[in-house]
Parts: structure tokens; sequence; C-alpha cells
């Protein structure tokens, strides 16, 4: 159903936010992969609530558990089940929220589907689901680079109206991005991110932004044509996170304002063989965003992901009660003013989670029947 994502490396999440605790099961990783705990934590670690002055200040250790599927470090190929604890709910803080919908947020949505809800920090709904991505994501990544040598990194590039001045964005470092606390690598944009941070929170308000990731070194050749291509599978994936309201890959909206002689990525020889295998082929350019028929052709990916506003905001708004009648709401509680720079980690995850599926479903067939050499009669 819809906690489940993935085909062959298949995820299921679960927990609510003001539950027992929240964790996730990967099912499909290959036996033999190396599971270093700190680096698991590690990723964890960035998406944790209270880890700096720009964030939600609710304090979790997120402490991850194995709970199955390693053994001595390694994968046994059976399920990998995965916990954290929830330690810090402050449930009272959501009282008004059982009787009254939060403007746009998933109150309303889940009653009307429902007719039932867990309205204590939002339940299900909360960015709190999103730790067994992450846990889950870990060890996609640990796959893909072992596997394929693949990079993958995000950042935010805008929050409100102040964008970020990437001029080698294939270049950005994770110390860069972990140097900032908005998780910007440009220090000039950072400073006046926090600012912008800083005074949607002094108003009682929140402001969006926008992630963008980069992959480099994918996994060559992965993707199924027609209904699941690279950037359909990648659009779901960042889509279903919360708060999220646009995807582009490559060049997005501004390629439908460019001719096709312009926007067009022309090939050309490398002198290192490409990670197919096959003959050297490079592009000048990569308005395709790395992917081109729906298939990663090498190229590095290159995406951009929109968050709107925090919808939990502290100035009172105009909404009603479960019995139709207008009402105003002031929301208590701790909440992030923006979403986007813990937002990193879980595009990060998520894209990993993607890419090794694809991986894996290509890897199951690929070399099957492998054609003829050219040489052979």
């Amino acid at each position: 159903m819809g906690n489940v994502f993935g085909r062959l490396l298949r995820v299921a999440t679960y927990g609510e936010s003001h539950g027992v605790a929240v964790g996730c099961i990967v099912d499909g990783l290959p036996a033999g992969l190396p599971v270093d705990r700190d680096s698991l934590q590690a990723e964890l670690d960035r998406r944790r609530p209270g880890q700096n002055k720009l964030t939600t200040q609710r304090k979790e250790g997120d402490v991850v558990e194995i709970l199955s599927g390693v053994f001595q470090g390694l994968t046994t190929g059976t399920p990998v089940g995965l916990m954290v604890r929830n330690a810090d709910q402050r449930s009272g803080d959501y009282s008004e929220m059982e009787r009254m919908y939060r403007p746009s947020h998933a109150d309303l949505a889940y009653d009307m589907k429902y007719g039932f809800r867990d309205h204590r920090g939002g339940g299900r709904s909360s960015a709190r689901e999103t730790i067994g991505r992450v846990a889950a994501g870990a060890l996609a990544k640990s796959l893909l680079e072992r596997a394929c040598g693949t990079r993958i990194l995000a950042w935010v590039e805008r929050i409100e109206t102040v964008e970020a001045s990437i001029a080698e964005p294939l270049a950005v470092t994770l110390e860069q991005v972990e140097a900032s606390l908005v998780r910007c690598p440009d220090p000039g944009a950072s400073a006046r991110m926090e600012e912008a941070v800083h005074r949607a929170r002094g108003d009682g308000d929140s402001v969006g932004g926008v992630v963008r990731l980069v992959v480099v070194n994918p996994p060559a050749g992965v993707g199924e044509p027609v209904f699941d291509r690279v950037e359909a599978e990648l659009a779901k994936a960042m889509l279903s996170l919360p708060a999220t309201k646009g995807f582009e890959i490559g060049s997005g909206f501004a390629g439908s304002l460019l001719r096709g002689s312009v926007h067009n990525d022309s090939f050309q020889p490398l002198p290192a063989p490409h990670p197919t295998g096959r003959a050297g082929i490079g592009m000048a350019s990569n308005a395709s965003g790395g992917v081109q028929g729906g298939i990663t052709v090498g190229a590095p990916l290159d995406c951009r992901i929109a968050f709107k506003p925090t919808a939990t905001i502290s100035s009172p708004q105009n909404t009603v009660d479960k019995q139709g009648q207008a009402a105003v709401l002031a929301a208590k509680g701790r909440h992030d003013p923006c979403v986007v720079p813990r937002a990193v980690p879980i595009v990060e995850a998520m894209a990993a989670l993607v890419l090794a599926d694809l991986f894996l479903l290509h890897r199951s067939r690929a070399a099957l029947f492998p054609p003829p050499s050219p040489e052979s009669p």
C-alpha cells in the first residue's frame, strides 16, 4: 500500500510522531553489504530536530537500533529492521488540533479519508515519518557507492527570495554544505537565508525554498522506458516528501523557453570508457539532467525540489472545527519555521532509494543474454 516504496529494494516505514517509535523495514538488500552503524547514525543526525537555533526545538537523539538483517557488520540478505524511539513528545500542545483543522496541513484530508486521525503532532503525516526513509537511504547510498562509485549530495539553493550562486555544482562538498546552518554552500547567501528564517520565526510565520540535488557517477543505463522513467521515479519519490510542491530535472521549466538547437546536449567522445563498458561517450552540456529517454546516460543527475512554507505556524489563522464552524487557530508546539535545511538529507535518501532499486532491477536481467560482439560471425 502507500507505506511501501520500491520493487526489488522495498522499504516500509512505520510509526507516528507521538507514538512509541518510528523506523523502517528494508527488504531486498543483497547479502554481504557492510553496515557501518556510525555512518547510519550520522545520516539521522543530519535530519534530527533541535540541531541548531533555526529548527524545531524538540529534543530527540534519534538513536538508531538495528533489529534484524545484520550480522557481524554485514547484511544477511534478510529484511533489515531499523527503529528510532520517540522521547520528547508534548502531546498536550496539540489538544486544540483534535477539534480544529490546521490550514494547508493534512488534518482535514486524513479525516476525510479515514474518518479518524492521530492529532498529536500530525501522527503519520508528521515529517518525523521520514526518519525511516533516511535510515533506509543510508543503506542504499552505501550500496550505490560500493557498486558504482555514486556520490549523492543535496543542498539548499533558495530560501524565500534568497538564492545561492554556485559556479561549480559538481565541486560542492558535504563539508561545505554542513558548515552552514541552513545547508547552503554559498556563505553570503547562507547568512541572508538565516536572517530570512529568523524574521519568519519572529513574525510567527514560515518560509519555503528549493533544494538542489546532484548525483555524480549514477549507475548508467538504468530506468524503465515509458512509465517508470528515471525522472518519473525521482519525481514520485521527491513529491512523496512532506511539504513538496515541485520537481525539476535538468533545464526543467526553463528549458521550455529554448529552441532545440540550444537545448540539445551534443555528444562527444571521451578518453575513458563509459561505465556501461561501451566506447567513451560524453555530452558537451547537460540540459537533460543526466537522463535521456527515461534512462540514465552516465552524466550527473541534476534536480531541484520545491518546498512550501511550513503549514503549522504560531500566528492566528482562520479555520473551521470538526463541525464546520468558523474558528481561529494559533498553533502551539515546536515547529520548523523552514523545513528546507532539514529536508536535504531526506532528498538524498529518496534519490538513493530510487537509484538503488533501479540498479538492482537492471542488474537482474541486463547480462542474462548479452548481445554478440561485432567480431562474432
